[in-house]
């Protein structure tokens, strides 16, 4: 019909790739007709479904040669992310764009980002060991998983010092950056590590793991919601220790519940949680506790 196509947007990955942001289905329909995986259907004029259609039924290889070219020579608007704008700026826009369902931050990075690094985050998140240590409470769909995981890589991989500007949206979109930077070794030891602190979480708090609940008193405390902030600072800390001992674990679990209990802590993870200062209280604070398990 000669009926422009919508406008694409599209963004331009680090690498080179051309990530489709808004305009996938457009797309896809499109290479799958001209690949003749389906057939034209629906263009009867009836109500009922009754009448008749020439194109009704007919391949891309089926139509005459002029509507063929006609289709093939489709001009396709696009408008280009730069690879450069700052990652806030491009989720901003992928989520104004982005039509249908609105999508969680993670699910644009997942999309943003894809390839080795949001591959290791839906292993790691579908793994026995974070499955079993958050009693699969983050919802899968929206990739709140995922978004904790990938807190704890870019803790992990470039360390807190490196989060100084409060802009947790770029610090995320670094970490995966520096995930998929690692070679197939690093970050089969990455995950080897994950795994254990996910294990020794497990082992120490039961269904309480990473849940302020963990330092509640009495014999059958409520068990809260999973605090990520707590999540990203016990799995980071606690990645770099070997197997403990029984007594270790125990003292050590000790300690974590007297920090959690204090409130100047627990503020660290529960307001402005994003904040420089909250990070980095509540890392240098852990990494403290954890450091003197390893010394003793």
């Amino acid at each position: 019909m000669r009926i422009p196509l919508p406008v694409f947007y599209v963004a331009e990955a680090r690498d080179g790739r051309i990530i489709v942001v808004d305009g996938l289905q457009r797309l896809t329909t499109f290479a799958r007709y001209l690949g003749n995986t389906f057939k034209l259907s629906g263009l009867t004029s009836g109500e009922d479904g009754t009448g008749s259609h020439a194109l009704e039924g007919k391949f891309f290889s089926d139509l005459p040669l002029s509507l063929q070219e006609r289709i093939q020579d489709t001009q396709l608007t696009m408008y280009i992310l730069d690879a450069k704008a700052p990652e806030r700026a491009r989720l901003d826009i992928f989520e104004r764009v982005n039509s249908g369902e609105p999508l969680t931050r993670q699910q644009m990075r997942n999309a943003l980002y894809n390839g080795e690094a949001t591959n290791w985050l839906k292993s790691a998140a579908e793994g026995d060991a974070f499955r079993s240590a958050t009693g699969q409470s983050l919802n899968p769909k929206t990739m709140r998983d995922r978004e904790a995981i990938n807190r704890f890589c870019a803790f992990k991989l470039l360390g807190r010092e490196k989060y100084k500007t409060g802009d947790m949206d770029g610090f995320l979109a670094d970490g995966l950056t520096a995930l998929a930077s690692l070679s197939e070794e690093d970050r089969s030891v990455l995950r080897e590590k994950f795994d254990r602190a996910m294990n020794l979480n497990r082992s120490m708090f039961k269904e309480h793991a990473f849940r302020k609940s963990l330092a509640a008193k009495g014999p059958m405390p409520y068990r809260s919601v999973i605090n990520i902030s707590l999540f990203e600072v016990c799995a980071v800390t606690m990645s770099s220790l070997p197997v403990l001992s029984a007594a270790t674990e125990n003292v050590l679990k000790d300690a974590i519940i007297k920090l959690v209990d204090d409130d100047d802590y627990a503020r660290s993870i529960t307001y402005s949680t994003n904040s420089t200062s909250a990070v980095q209280k509540r890392f240098s604070a852990m990494e403290k506790v954890v450091q003197e398990m390893s010394l003793s």
